[in-house]
């Protein structure tokens, strides 16, 4: 009967007898959907859905019976099925359950599409943007990762100076041979010199082997310097040889050591500051700055604020047992009104917080940290340091603040906010598109 039903609806139905047929048929054809009943010989319903679920079956499963109970679709539920149906139905019930069941394919396919098109169209490695000033980076990296040229890269904390660091390594010539990372503000001044370049038996009163440093550690691939702006100046002078000569002297040693590295470095800090102040060198400056990368903080991205949460969403969510977690509209509001001092870390965390304390798979605006609950506004800045004195960047950055303002007090409405604006609906569709804020 349910055969004919659905044949004479358009679908390509076909029919087994029992459990056991059902599953061979499964494993030879790629059904859409699966209606199956519960009691049948050979291999119940049950021992079915396990058994496809093992399989791998990926088929939408139906379940259905004349003596089920609330306890048997709870059951049938946790065990993988999609939805239950207590007989007798009526024909509409089962086309009803199925026209869901085909929206629920149709998001899950559109949902796959989109994380493709994240993947292909927004991302390099592991960094997430549709922001035109990181898409520029994208490209400095593509340009720069099979040379041997050393970078340095600047930005505020947080923004994500090793995944470039790491980007850069991972799309070079340098890929298969080691990534070593150091700290230079986390490692006490007495034992750096040691970890960088090595030491051999005897050097000092612990040094009971020779060993070998994260220079040599790194030979053939890329050495990434966090945190260059703290080394201690002594020890300055002995990276610039190494950066010289390449070549590296274990303390205590009497002959060099020839290394092949890359070196990367990255810093916080404000270094051509550093360097007028006297707190770094100018040399060891300009060899480490043969080609600087600046990323900009995620308060001038917010656009990617969506992007990022989405990916962290998935990639804790995964982690944390809550796959398929989402963020309800009023958190994600309250995402796009916050400054973020700490930037993409600190967006991070706050969505690794927000799976953990959620009940559920939505993220609501009860489970993000305090600060952002209070509506933490940023400020409008238009002065971001002696680098960026350019009147154009500032009237784009005021630009792209009374835009976001607008389309927050309109709910996203953008006839409403290119009326608040004083520009036509037009130039405000061009400006969104130009800013990647669509």
């Amino acid at each position: 009967m349910l055969r004919e039903m659905l044949r004479k609806h358009g679908y390509d139905a076909q029919a087994a007898e029992d459990g056991e047929r059902a599953l061979a048929m499964a494993r030879e054809h790629s059904f859409d959907f699966i209606l199956c009943d519960i009691r049948m010989p050979v291999l119940d319903g049950v021992g079915f859905l396990r058994a496809a679920q093992e399989a791998g079956i990926g088929a939408t499963i139906i379940m259905m019976s004349a003596y089920g109970t609330i306890d048997t679709a709870l059951h049938c539920m946790k065990e993988g099925a999609y939805d239950y149906v207590s007989k007798p139905f009526k024909h509409d019930e089962i086309l009803l359950v199925l026209k869901k069941a085909e929206e629920r394919e149709r998001l899950k396919m559109e949902n796959r599409r989109l994380r493709e098109a994240v993947g292909r169209e927004y991302s390099f490695g592991a960094i997430v943007s549709r922001n035109p000033r990181m898409r520029e980076i994208f490209e400095l990296i593509r340009k720069v990762c099979d040379v041997r040229t050393s970078v340095l890269i600047l930005g505020e904390s947080g923004t994500g100076k090793e995944l470039v660091a790491r980007a850069i390594h991972q799309n070079g010539s340098r890929r298969d041979a080691p990534f070593v990372a150091v700290n230079c503000g986390a490692i006490p001044e007495n034992l750096l010199e040691s970890e960088l370049f090595g030491h051999v038996r005897g050097a000092f009163t612990d040094a009971a082997a020779d060993r070998a440093g994260l220079f040599e550690e790194a030979h053939g691939g890329t050495l990434f310097l966090d945190e260059i702006g703290e080394m201690p100046h002594p020890l300055q002078v002995k990276l610039l040889r190494v950066l010289q000569e390449g070549e590296v002297r274990r303390v205590g040693a009497q002959r060099p050591r020839k290394v092949d590295v890359r070196v990367i470095s990255a810093t916080s800090r404000h270094l051509e500051r550093e360097v007028a102040e006297g707190r770094f060198r100018e040399d060891l400056f300009f060899r480490l700055n043969v080609f600087g990368i600046t990323l900009p903080p995620l308060r001038e991205r917010l656009e990617d604020v969506p992007l990022l949460a989405a990916h962290f969403l998935e990639k804790h969510g995964a982690a944390l047992g809550k796959p398929g977690v989402r963020l309800s509209p009023e958190a994600l509001r309250l995402l796009m009104g916050y400054g973020w001092p700490g930037n993409v870390r600190e967006l991070e965390n706050c969505i690794e917080r927000g799976i953990i304390l959620s009940d559920g798979k939505v993220v609501t605006p009860d489970a993000l940290p305090d600060g952002i609950r209070g509506g933490g506004q940023r400020e409008t800045t238009l002065y971001h340091g002696d680098d960026q004195l350019s009147i154009k960047k500032a009237e784009e950055r005021l630009e792209r603040e009374f835009i976001r303002r607008a389309l927050d007090k309109t709910g996203g409405n953008r006839t409403h906010a290119a009326r608040l604006l004083e520009i036509s609906h037009r130039a405000l569709l061009y400006k969104l598109k130009e800013y990647g804020m669509e």
